[in-house]
């Protein structure tokens, strides 16, 4: 019922007292289960962890990848396809700079808060080259990964109350950041009928007079949707339209496969230049998630409340990560053309055993790394002398039994699937997908 309708008005928020369970009663000394202050001999009482951090959860993907570790240091041989991280070592000449960066006194100290200059001018220049969107460099922050980036976005653009249109399936991360910062996130579902595709008629039906933002994303993690340049547009002019803030996070735009082709919607609706955030990033392309440098471009009154809070908060993104990042992006893409080659082998070779399993149903992504299958018709069958009844039970099950880890659908919004990232090695997607294969076909 809810992919016909497709939207999903936000739960009732926990009442007082309900966040975080067990850790807003956890005993301190003394052994009473609250923090207090004694006042005139009145007794405060308070919460020993915020109710606004005890309500943000745990990273899904970092969770799922945490354990899939843990337990292949026990000796197990997992499989992990939880985490979204490029199998291949960052390209050397990237890495060369990084070290010469260490030898260089001017990066042993603090730099401006919103980035190095060349970097800042860099990115404009390759946002042009790439996306064919023109921005002047002081229009540009440089962030501590794409997280930081997709945090500051919304800590600058929402009010307590300011709803944002969120299309399910969705990553993890938006719902914490637009939730820290005091926004209701209202889903928009899709499902794979539609390619994971949200149109301008549902967005509207979701739309209300609190929406303020439009988060819009393509490629799309976890389903590798990717939206045509009509579709971007149709949905870019109705932002326009509408007065609706427009975030749109453009970390996967080299990793597209096919016939399909990324559009930035801040170049295909000029209309929306003051009023369009775009966040990117260095980890994706060009293997580097480690290194934790992502920036947002947006219009200058945005980019100025975002380099005071970052200015009080992180300050400076590592100099080293920054040089780094520098030759990145004045370099060639030859060494992602590799990549993406490799990606592209890989999607068409899991797509392909997936489907294969009964029960499982997996549309081929146009972009990112991820498959998104279907597993409903999996559910409540008996596997290996266990009935699991939701996603997240079933990759329990996947993991416990067949020593594989997936993410749940329940981590993305739409319980009834599985997210497999496809940026490992080959023999170890093979491996893994035929252990998932023949615990499946076990089913019941």
């Amino acid at each position: 019922m809810i992919a016909q309708v497709g939207v999903l008005r936000p739960r009732t928020p926990s009442p007082p007292g309900m966040y975080g369970g067990a850790t807003a009663h956890m005993p301190i000394s003394g052994g009473h289960p609250f923090a207090t202050s004694e006042t005139m001999g009145t007794m405060t009482t308070r919460r020993r962890v915020s109710a606004r951090i005890s309500s943000i959860s745990e990273s899904a993907t970092l969770a799922v990848d945490a354990k899939a570790k843990a337990m292949k240091a026990a000796g197990r041989p997992v499989i992990g396809f939880g985490a979204g991280e490029p199998d291949f070592p960052t390209p050397g000449y990237i890495v060369e700079a990084a070290v010469e960066a260490c030898r260089t006194p001017r990066f042993h100290k603090y730099t401006q808060a919103a980035g190095l200059p060349e970097l800042k001018q860099a990115i404009a220049e390759k946002t042009l080259r790439d996306s064919g969107y023109e921005v002047d460099a002081s229009r540009i922050v440089v962030t501590n990964g794409g997280k930081q980036a997709v945090y500051e976005a919304f800590a600058a653009l929402l009010d307590p109350g300011d709803e944002v249109l969120v299309v399910a399936p969705y990553w993890t991360t938006y719902p914490e950041a637009i939730k820290l910062a005091g926004g209701v996130q209202v889903d928009v579902v899709t499902d794979e009928t539609t390619g994971y595709l949200a149109s301008v008629e549902q967005l509207e039906a979701a739309r209300t007079e609190r929406t303020k933002v439009l988060l819009f994303v393509s490629p799309s993690n976890p389903t590798g949707a990717v939206y045509s340049a009509e579709q971007t547009i149709e949905i870019g002019r109705w932002a326009a339209e509408h007065d609706l803030w427009v975030v749109t996070d453009e970390i996967y735009e080299h990793l597209v496969y096919g016939d399909a082709k990324f559009t930035s919607i801040a170049t295909a609706v000029p209309e929306l230049a003051d009023r369009v955030v775009i966040l990117n990033g260095v980890a994706k392309t060009y293997a580097m998630t480690g290194w934790r440098v992502g920036w947002l471009i947006g219009p200058a009154d945005v980019v100025k409340a975002v380099t005071n809070l970052q200015s009080h908060s992180t300050s400076n993104v590592s100099n080293v990560a920054q040089a780094a990042a520098l030759a990145a992006v004045t370099g060639d893409l030859s060494a992602v053309a590799e990549m993406r080659e490799a990606f592209d082998r890989r999607r068409q070779i899991m797509v392909r055993m997936l489907n294969e399993i009964p029960g499982v149903v997996c549309p081929e992504p146009l972009g990112a790394f991820y498959v998104y299958p279907s597993v409903k018709a999996v559910l409540g069958k008996e596997i290996g002398g266990t009935r699991p009844q939701t996603s997240a039970e079933l990759a329990e099950v996947i993991l416990e039994q067949a020593e594989v880890a997936v993410v749940p659908g329940e981590a993305f919004g739409t319980p009834g699937y599985v997210r497999l990232s496809y940026a490992l090695g080959d023999d170890d997607l093979v491996e893994g997908v035929t252990r998932i294969s023949k615990l499946l076909s076990q089913a019941r």
